[in-house]
């Protein structure tokens, strides 16, 4: 005899992924409980920028997951019930030396043969985008398909939509304990009570490795620290998201000519307008635990490093700074997978910057593994098992 509080599935994890996981499972018609320790959003999922892009993606599988996501992100946008400020307008990279520009030319090309919309922008095409560019930028590079939401109203609105389907959602349920029974089904022991279910599913983001021990099951995902400033715009300083050339190098661990603390601290410009008509200047990556409390050294850098592609942003009011923690994982991918040691466990965490560009696309094929279907796209480079050793006979 099953208590009130059994279901199929339960989720661990409040953000804009458990919110797509729960969307998507519970449209599938199965029986959901989420498990939230805070609010909703309250981590990751509120800390950061709302971009669906493409044009950061290495060309191949991950640029098309994010297109695939893009596609789905659409999709919500007319069948969700409380709007979340999608907009489709396109983003831009720019490049500020011969090096970058050569570069640049390389991945057009590559991601053009993947079958993405991408163009080469010179310096008229720049003048023309805004007419704030620092003038000795050399061009740039732009995705017609990228598009931005807000990340805390995108997550709102997939749980609002799933509580409409059925889903449970418990706030301030923080999970103590968890393990399976004889039987094979996961019994989760919380905050709030005692809850059973047949499957479970980890989207906790940098807290994923916790609940992994629970299970005794290893899970390599590291904090990594980001910062975004919040600016006041008096005009119109551009109409979409940009970012340096170099923010790909510094995302991929290359080499930038840039001086030592940018390098340090991971800084590369990221310009994001809101619907709100401020906009967010990003960002930086740093190993640093747990730590999202705000440096302003760092801050100083960012700031510095935005008025070196736009100088007369120099002059803008900076309304306040927050900071984030990234789910870093080595190969830049995320896990999205079952756990073989442990039947029925489930992780969809790891997305490190591209939560928000990876969560509807993460969400349905949660939904479809669940349900035993195949997935929409080919899930064997987000496999759980790809970190360990490979013993070799």
């Amino acid at each position: 005899m099953h208590s009130a509080t059994h279901c199929d599935v339960i989720i661990i994890g409040g953000g804009i992924i458990g919110a797509a996981i729960s969307y998507y499972t519970t449209k599938a018609g199965l029986d959901v409980t989420v498990l939230e320790k805070n609010e909703l959003a309250s981590g990751t999922s509120s800390r950061c920028d709302g971009n669906i892009l493409a044009i950061d993606k290495d060309p191949g599988f991950d640029s098309q997951m994010s297109l695939k996501s893009q596609q789905l992100v659409h999709e919500l946008a007319q069948e969700l019930h409380v709007p979340f400020e999608y907009r489709n307008p396109g983003s831009i990279l720019v490049c500020e030396n011969e090096q970058e520009l050569e570069a640049a030319h390389k991945w057009v090309n590559q991601q053009r043969e993947a079958g993405l919309e991408f163009h080469m922008l010179d310096r008229n095409d720049l003048k023309n985008e805004s007419a704030y560019f620092a003038d000795d930028l050399y061009g740039g590079l732009e995705c017609k398909t990228d598009s931005t939401v807000n990340p805390y109203m995108l997550t709102y609105s997939l749980f609002y939509s799933a509580k409409q389907l059925g889903a449970k959602v418990h706030t301030y349920t923080e999970v103590k304990r968890l393990n399976r029974d004889e039987n094979g089904q996961f019994i989760v022991q919380t905050t709030a009570g005692e809850f059973t279910a047949n499957k479970v599913v980890n989207a906790c983001g940098v807290w994923a490795p916790f609940i992994g021990e629970m299970l005794g099951v290893s899970i390599p995902i590291h904090p990594r620290k980001g910062q975004i400033i919040v600016a006041s715009r008096q005009h119109p300083v551009g109409l979409r998201k940009v970012m340096e050339f170099g923010y790909l190098i510094s995302k991929f661990g290359g080499e930038r000519q840039v001086d030592n603390m940018t390098e340090k601290y991971g800084v590369a410009l990221v310009f994001e307008p809101t619907e709100s008509q401020n906009f967010l200047i990003g960002s930086s990556r740093q190993f640093v635990g747990f730590n999202h409390k705000v440096s302003h050294e760092i801050t100083k850098y960012i700031a510095k490093r935005a008025i070196r592609f736009y100088p007369k942003m120099a002059d803008m009011m900076v309304i306040r700074t927050y900071a984030g923690l990234r789910p870093w994982t080595k190969d830049h991918l995320p896990i999205v997978s079952p756990v073989d040691e442990v039947p029925g466990f489930y992780i969809a965490s790891g997305h490190e910057g591209d939560g928000i560009s990876l969560a509807a696309i993460t969400g349905k094929v949660m939904a479809e593994m669940l349900a035993g279907e195949e997935t929409t796209i080919p899930v064997e480079a987000l496999r759980y098992d790809r970190f360990k050793e490979r013993v070799v006979n």
